[in-house]
């Protein structure tokens, strides 16, 4: 029984094809943060954000779950308790996997987003900035993705269940993105047990009470089999 809330980061999905910020040769390397991940940014030139969402959302479109993915669907489906997942990925793999209880923090790709009037709606595969908002028909539409220097989604609703853990597990992260760099003091502080599973330690690895590392369709299944074996 209990509370598991699980954090996931872009090295969940390293091995579906997906690259992080930190890849050589990946979208992200192409392309400074600043013109692609920013409101000013896309002030700057929708086209070039559109341009690049477009590329990441074909990228997703094409990506499977992998064994990590899986197993997390596999604890919520038979834990006796909650599970909630809170991912910074937008690329919608956990509902693939068959993930139901999914917090998206930082949006999601097959979303779109009205600047106007807020109105979401179903991305379609290549979106540009002449598209028109479909409630209030304004030309503002735009990715519906948590840019830096935006506050992410649904922060309430992430701090009441971070205070209701029993289990707080972050799951390929580099810990230096807040706020959710911060989560674990935050489950630690209402005495959550607080797991890493990472490639290798994250910034904040020693502000944890257990890490493993490795590949996250090893450590991950494997952690999940322990945890339904309690």
């Amino acid at each position: 029984m209990g509370n598991i809330v699980i954090l996931t980061g872009a090295g969940i999905s390293a091995e579906s094809g997906l690259g992080t910020f930190r890849d050589e040769g990946g979208l992200w390397a192409q392309h400074r943060i600043e013109d692609v991940a920013t409101p000013e940014g896309f002030s700057r030139d929708p086209e070039l954000v559109h341009r690049f969402y477009n590329a990441r959302r074909a990228q997703a479109s094409e990506a499977t779950p992998n064994a990590a993915h899986e197993a997390l669907a596999r604890l919520e489906a038979e834990h006796k308790g909650n599970v909630l997942i809170v991912t910074q990925n937008v690329d919608g793999l956990h509902q693939k996997a068959g993930s139901k209880n999914v917090t998206h923090m930082h949006g999601q790709l097959d979303q779109a987003l009205c600047h106007s009037c807020e109105h979401r709606w179903p991305a379609p595969l290549v979106m540009r900035k002449t598209d028109t908002c479909p409630n209030c028909a304004s030309p503002t539409t735009r990715p519906d993705i948590v840019w830096f220097g935006e506050i992410p989604y649904q922060m309430e609703k992430i701090s009441e269940a971070l205070s209701k853990a029993d289990v707080f597990v972050s799951i390929g992260t580099s810990g230096e993105v807040y706020p959710a760099a911060n989560f674990v003091a935050e489950a630690d502080y209402f005495g959550a047990h607080t797991v890493e599973l990472n490639l290798e330690p994250s910034s904040g690895a020693s502000r944890f009470s257990e890490c493993r590392f490795g590949p996250a369709t090893q450590v991950v299944p494997d952690w999940v089999t322990e945890e339904l074996a309690r």
